[in-house]
Protein backbone atom coordinates (compact mmCIF):
# COMPACT_ATOMS: atom_id res chain seq x y z
CA UNK A 1 0.00 0.00 0.00
CA UNK A 2 1.46 3.29 -1.09
CA UNK A 3 1.86 6.07 1.51
CA UNK A 4 0.32 9.44 0.83
CA UNK A 5 3.11 11.94 0.27
CA UNK A 6 3.38 14.37 3.20
CA UNK A 7 3.28 18.11 2.74
CA UNK A 8 6.63 19.77 2.27
CA UNK A 9 8.20 20.58 5.61
CA UNK A 10 9.10 24.23 6.16
CA UNK A 11 12.77 25.08 5.94
CA UNK A 12 14.79 26.48 8.82
CA UNK A 13 14.85 29.86 7.11
CA UNK A 14 11.06 29.89 6.81
CA UNK A 15 10.66 28.97 10.46
CA UNK A 16 13.07 31.69 11.50
CA UNK A 17 11.21 34.22 9.35
CA UNK A 18 7.91 33.21 10.94
CA UNK A 19 9.37 33.49 14.43
CA UNK A 20 10.60 36.97 13.53
CA UNK A 21 7.12 37.96 12.33
CA UNK A 22 5.52 36.70 15.55
CA UNK A 23 8.07 38.56 17.63
CA UNK A 24 7.36 41.77 15.72
CA UNK A 25 3.62 41.30 16.24
CA UNK A 26 4.23 40.83 19.96
CA UNK A 27 6.24 44.07 20.14
CA UNK A 28 3.53 45.93 18.23
CA UNK A 29 0.85 44.68 20.61
CA UNK A 30 2.91 45.87 23.56
CA UNK A 31 3.20 49.31 21.94
CA UNK A 32 -0.59 49.43 21.45
CA UNK A 33 -1.09 48.55 25.13
CA UNK A 34 1.33 51.29 26.20
CA UNK A 35 -0.40 53.83 23.97
CA UNK A 36 -3.80 52.88 25.38
CA UNK A 37 -2.43 53.26 28.90
CA UNK A 38 -1.17 56.76 28.10
CA UNK A 39 -4.50 57.71 26.56
CA UNK A 40 -6.41 56.50 29.61
CA UNK A 41 -4.16 58.58 31.86
CA UNK A 42 -4.64 61.91 30.05
CA UNK A 43 -7.46 63.74 28.30
CA UNK A 44 -5.17 66.47 26.99
CA UNK A 45 -4.95 65.54 23.32
CA UNK A 46 -1.56 67.18 22.68
CA UNK A 47 0.07 65.06 25.41
CA UNK A 48 -1.63 61.96 24.00
CA UNK A 49 -0.41 62.64 20.45
CA UNK A 50 3.11 63.39 21.69
CA UNK A 51 3.12 60.03 23.45
CA UNK A 52 2.07 58.30 20.23
CA UNK A 53 4.87 59.88 18.17
CA UNK A 54 7.39 58.91 20.83
CA UNK A 55 6.25 55.28 20.87
CA UNK A 56 6.29 54.99 17.07
CA UNK A 57 9.67 56.67 16.79
CA UNK A 58 11.23 54.37 19.36
CA UNK A 59 9.58 51.24 17.96
CA UNK A 60 10.70 51.70 14.36
CA UNK A 61 13.87 53.75 14.91
CA UNK A 62 12.54 56.55 12.72
CA UNK A 63 14.28 59.60 11.33
CA UNK A 64 11.04 61.53 11.75
CA UNK A 65 7.59 60.91 13.20
CA UNK A 66 5.04 63.68 13.39
CA UNK A 67 1.31 64.10 13.84
CA UNK A 68 -0.43 66.93 12.01
CA UNK A 69 -4.00 68.18 12.20
CA UNK A 70 -5.85 70.03 9.45
CA UNK A 71 -9.21 71.72 8.94
CA UNK A 72 -11.39 70.76 6.00
CA UNK A 73 -10.40 72.59 2.83
CA UNK A 74 -7.32 74.18 4.39
CA UNK A 75 -4.04 74.50 2.50
CA UNK A 76 -2.00 74.21 5.67
CA UNK A 77 -1.72 71.78 8.54
CA UNK A 78 -0.56 72.24 12.12
CA UNK A 79 2.21 70.04 13.45
CA UNK A 80 1.07 69.30 17.01
CA UNK A 81 3.42 66.46 18.01
CA UNK A 82 6.94 65.53 16.95
CA UNK A 83 9.23 62.65 17.89
CA UNK A 84 12.48 64.38 16.95
CA UNK A 85 11.54 67.68 18.66
CA UNK A 86 8.95 67.29 21.48
CA UNK A 87 8.92 71.06 22.06
CA UNK A 88 7.13 71.65 18.73
CA UNK A 89 3.42 71.86 19.47
CA UNK A 90 1.74 74.22 17.01
CA UNK A 91 3.87 74.69 13.90
CA UNK A 92 2.13 75.73 10.68
CA UNK A 93 3.04 73.53 7.68
CA UNK A 94 2.36 74.53 4.07
CA UNK A 95 0.87 71.48 2.33
CA UNK A 96 2.20 72.64 -1.02
CA UNK A 97 5.69 71.72 0.18
CA UNK A 98 4.64 68.20 1.14
CA UNK A 99 2.78 66.58 -1.78
CA UNK A 100 2.65 63.18 -0.07
CA UNK A 101 0.99 64.72 2.98
CA UNK A 102 -1.45 66.71 0.87
CA UNK A 103 -2.40 63.58 -1.09
CA UNK A 104 -3.04 61.52 2.04
CA UNK A 105 -5.18 64.23 3.64
CA UNK A 106 -7.26 64.85 0.53
CA UNK A 107 -7.75 61.21 -0.46
CA UNK A 108 -8.06 59.79 3.06
CA UNK A 109 -5.78 56.92 1.99
CA UNK A 110 -2.34 55.87 3.19
CA UNK A 111 0.60 57.02 1.08
CA UNK A 112 3.66 54.76 1.16
CA UNK A 113 6.85 55.69 -0.69
CA UNK A 114 9.42 52.87 -0.26
CA UNK A 115 12.40 54.80 -1.68
CA UNK A 116 12.03 58.57 -1.39
CA UNK A 117 15.41 59.30 -3.02
CA UNK A 118 14.29 57.54 -6.20
CA UNK A 119 10.88 59.23 -6.38
CA UNK A 120 10.72 62.06 -8.98
CA UNK A 121 8.32 64.15 -6.88
CA UNK A 122 11.12 64.65 -4.33
CA UNK A 123 13.77 65.59 -6.87
CA UNK A 124 14.04 69.10 -5.42
CA UNK A 125 15.03 67.69 -1.99
CA UNK A 126 17.13 64.67 -3.02
CA UNK A 127 20.21 66.37 -1.60
CA UNK A 128 18.53 66.87 1.77
CA UNK A 129 17.30 63.28 1.79
CA UNK A 130 20.78 62.04 1.00
CA UNK A 131 22.31 64.02 3.87
CA UNK A 132 19.64 62.73 6.26
CA UNK A 133 19.95 59.19 4.83
CA UNK A 134 16.18 59.09 4.24
CA UNK A 135 14.76 55.82 2.94
CA UNK A 136 10.96 55.55 3.02
CA UNK A 137 8.09 57.93 3.74
CA UNK A 138 4.71 56.84 5.03
CA UNK A 139 1.70 59.08 5.63
CA UNK A 140 -1.30 57.53 7.38
CA UNK A 141 -4.42 59.74 7.60
CA UNK A 142 -6.29 60.14 10.87
CA UNK A 143 -9.99 60.06 9.97
CA UNK A 144 -13.09 61.05 11.89
CA UNK A 145 -16.57 60.43 10.50
CA UNK A 146 -15.11 59.61 7.10
CA UNK A 147 -13.03 62.79 6.87
CA UNK A 148 -9.27 63.10 7.25
CA UNK A 149 -8.64 65.47 10.17
CA UNK A 150 -4.91 64.82 10.38
CA UNK A 151 -2.12 62.39 9.58
CA UNK A 152 0.79 60.47 11.05
CA UNK A 153 3.96 61.20 9.08
CA UNK A 154 6.83 58.68 9.31
CA UNK A 155 10.26 58.73 7.71
CA UNK A 156 12.85 55.95 7.99
CA UNK A 157 16.64 55.89 7.76
CA UNK A 158 18.27 54.27 4.72
CA UNK A 159 20.51 52.17 6.97
CA UNK A 160 17.67 51.28 9.35
CA UNK A 161 15.11 48.47 9.17
CA UNK A 162 12.80 48.51 6.16
CA UNK A 163 9.22 49.61 6.68
CA UNK A 164 7.10 46.60 5.80
CA UNK A 165 3.45 46.19 4.86
CA UNK A 166 2.69 44.92 8.36
CA UNK A 167 4.33 48.05 9.79
CA UNK A 168 2.06 50.21 7.63
CA UNK A 169 -0.98 48.25 8.84
CA UNK A 170 0.16 48.67 12.45
CA UNK A 171 0.49 52.44 11.97
CA UNK A 172 -3.05 52.49 10.57
CA UNK A 173 -4.24 50.84 13.79
CA UNK A 174 -2.42 53.50 15.81
CA UNK A 175 -4.02 56.23 13.65
CA UNK A 176 -7.44 54.78 14.50
CA UNK A 177 -6.53 54.91 18.20
CA UNK A 178 -5.39 58.52 17.78
CA UNK A 179 -8.72 59.43 16.17
CA UNK A 180 -10.62 57.94 19.10
CA UNK A 181 -8.37 59.77 21.56
CA UNK A 182 -9.06 63.08 19.79
CA UNK A 183 -12.79 62.38 19.82
CA UNK A 184 -12.76 61.63 23.56
CA UNK A 185 -10.67 64.72 24.30
CA UNK A 186 -13.05 66.84 22.22
CA UNK A 187 -16.09 65.46 24.05
CA UNK A 188 -14.47 66.04 27.43
CA UNK A 189 -13.55 69.62 26.52
CA UNK A 190 -17.09 70.30 25.29
CA UNK A 191 -18.58 68.82 28.47
CA UNK A 192 -16.22 70.90 30.59
CA UNK A 193 -17.18 74.07 28.72
CA UNK A 194 -20.88 73.33 29.17
CA UNK A 195 -20.42 72.68 32.86
CA UNK A 196 -18.44 75.89 33.29
CA UNK A 197 -21.11 77.86 31.42
CA UNK A 198 -23.79 76.20 33.57
CA UNK A 199 -21.97 77.17 36.76
CA UNK A 200 -21.73 80.77 35.58
CA UNK A 201 -25.46 80.86 34.80
CA UNK A 202 -26.28 79.31 38.17
CA UNK A 203 -24.14 81.92 39.92
CA UNK A 204 -25.96 84.74 38.10
CA UNK A 205 -29.34 83.22 39.01
CA UNK A 206 -28.36 82.95 42.68
CA UNK A 207 -27.18 86.55 42.70
CA UNK A 208 -30.45 87.77 41.20
CA UNK A 209 -32.53 85.65 43.58
CA UNK A 210 -30.63 86.96 46.60
CA UNK A 211 -31.00 90.55 45.39
CA UNK A 212 -34.76 90.19 44.85
CA UNK A 213 -35.18 88.58 48.29
CA UNK A 214 -33.18 91.38 49.86
CA UNK A 215 -35.28 94.09 48.21
CA UNK A 216 -38.54 92.37 49.17
CA UNK A 217 -37.53 92.18 52.80
CA UNK A 218 -36.41 95.79 52.76
CA UNK A 219 -39.74 96.94 51.29
CA UNK A 220 -41.67 94.76 53.73
CA UNK A 221 -39.78 96.37 56.58
CA UNK A 222 -40.81 99.86 55.48
CA UNK A 223 -44.40 98.77 54.93
CA UNK A 224 -44.61 97.35 58.42
CA UNK A 225 -43.26 100.54 59.95
CA UNK A 226 -45.63 102.65 57.87
CA UNK A 227 -42.81 104.78 56.58
CA UNK A 228 -43.71 107.22 53.85
CA UNK A 229 -40.78 108.10 51.70
CA UNK A 230 -39.92 109.29 48.26
CA UNK A 231 -36.73 109.63 46.25
CA UNK A 232 -37.61 113.28 45.70
CA UNK A 233 -36.88 113.95 49.36
CA UNK A 234 -33.34 112.57 49.19
CA UNK A 235 -30.33 114.85 49.05
CA UNK A 236 -27.44 114.34 46.65
CA UNK A 237 -25.25 113.11 49.48
CA UNK A 238 -27.83 110.52 50.43
CA UNK A 239 -28.11 109.32 46.80
CA UNK A 240 -24.31 108.89 46.60
CA UNK A 241 -24.37 106.95 49.83
CA UNK A 242 -27.13 104.70 48.50
CA UNK A 243 -25.09 104.03 45.34
CA UNK A 244 -22.13 103.07 47.49
CA UNK A 245 -24.28 100.78 49.62
CA UNK A 246 -25.72 99.21 46.48
CA UNK A 247 -22.22 98.41 45.19
CA UNK A 248 -21.31 96.88 48.55
CA UNK A 249 -24.54 94.87 48.51
CA UNK A 250 -23.79 93.51 45.03
CA UNK A 251 -20.28 92.49 46.13
CA UNK A 252 -21.67 90.69 49.17
CA UNK A 253 -24.35 89.01 47.07
CA UNK A 254 -21.74 87.82 44.59
CA UNK A 255 -19.66 86.24 47.35
CA UNK A 256 -22.77 84.67 48.83
CA UNK A 257 -23.72 83.14 45.47
CA UNK A 258 -20.25 81.61 45.05
CA UNK A 259 -20.35 80.06 48.51
CA UNK A 260 -23.59 78.18 47.86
Amino acid sequence: MEETPSAEEPTVEQLQARVGELEQERRNLLVVVEILQEISGSLHFVDVLQGITRKLGETFGLDRCSILLVERGANAARLVASYEDPTVRNYLVNLERYPELRRALRSGETVFIPDAQADPQFKHVWGLFQNRRVKSITVVPITWRGTAIGAIFLRTFRDGPAFSESDVHFTQVVASIAAKALRNAYRYDRLLRRRTAGDELREDDLRRAALVAFLRRLLDHFDRDGAAWSEDLLSRTTEDELDRLAEIAMTVLGKEAKSR
